[in-house]
């Protein structure tokens, strides 16, 4: 039987940078809608019926690139929240190609170039918001690390639930 929720993609950072996200994002994320662990979306929403023929393009891609290298550039306001803003070139190349091969089924939202990034704190006040900012920012250092793979997600109306993870080969 076919499944036809969405399916989410997302850049898979190193475990200690992952780890390191999802602290701050239990920190600064309202608990009672911190639905999804730290992540940075790749594409929002591709056709749920599609899952073979995506993981077999995740899988291609993967055997032609290596573990993109990341940097985290600074910190951006979200209005009512807080994002680390992720830079690589490595990572929009990879996200170029697949917007390539799956352009049929992008949703307008997907068409865009990549603007890498891990929300930290969203639908929080303007005040709080600007709280969270003003702390992720004191003292901020920029830091790289390595995109590991890519993950599959099914949208569940709210909650994601994890179905797979590409690994993308070591530099």
């Amino acid at each position: 039987m076919t499944d036809f929720r969405p399916l989410v993609i997302t850049a898979r950072p190193d475990a200690a940078t992952l780890a390191r996200f999802e602290a701050l994002r239990q920190a600064h994320y309202p608990a009672a809608l911190n639905r999804v662990p730290a992540h940075i979306s790749l594409f929002h929403q591709l056709p749920g019926s599609e899952l073979d023929a995506v993981v077999a393009r995740l899988k291609m891609i993967a055997r032609d690139h290596p573990a993109p290298r990341a940097e985290v550039v600074g910190v951006r306001s979200l209005g009512r929240g807080a994002a680390y803003v992720i830079r690589s070139q490595e990572l929009s190349a990879l996200h170029a190609d697949l917007s390539e091969a799956w352009e049929p089924l992008l949703i307008p939202q997907d068409r865009h170039r990549l603007a890498a990034h891990v929300t930290i704190q969203n639908k929080v006040t303007p005040e709080v918001a600007k709280a969270t900012l003003a702390a992720l920012t004191e003292g901020f250092e920029q830091w790289s690390f390595d995109v590991v793979g890519i993950d599959v997600w099914r949208y569940l109306d709210g909650p994601w639930e994890h179905l797979r993870t590409v690994g993308l080969r070591s530099r």
